[in-house]
């Protein structure tokens, strides 16, 4: 059970990583300049991506005591990304970059285990 816990520990950081880095990407930029972005577009669909991957990674047993975390949804939102391209709406993205991930960043700060200190 070690081995699966460490595991769901570096599922967890590549999610805030992620997560953290769309947000700091977007920001606050109004929607109309970030549908004329698209770079931005790309990196965020990228970025979303990862997060959907790491989740769909993280043990049944601690998605399970974790339900204050939509895993669902944020694997549904890979899939679409990855198989569905075509059914992207890049008003739905960015409204996911305004308003859940913000929501997910601070989920996952709550749920990721200090970093260990280094022994001298």
């Amino acid at each position: 059970m070690v081995k699966k816990v460490k595991k769901d520990d570096a599922y967890l950081w590549d999610m805030l990583d992620a997560t953290k880095t769309v947000s700091s990407m977007v920001g606050t930029t109004p929607y109309t300049d970030y549908e004329k972005n698209r770079q931005l577009q790309l990196a965020v669909e990228r970025l979303v991506g990862i997060i959907g991957e790491a989740a769909r990674n993280i043990s049944k047993s601690f998605k399970k005591s974790h339900p204050e975390v939509q895993w669902d949804l944020i694997v549904a939102q890979r899939h679409v990304l990855a198989h569905d391209y075509g059914d992207i709406k890049q008003d739905k993205i960015w409204m996911l970059t305004q308003k859940h991930i913000p929501e997910l960043i601070a989920n996952l700060e709550k749920l990721i285990p200090p970093v260990p200190q280094e022994i001298n």
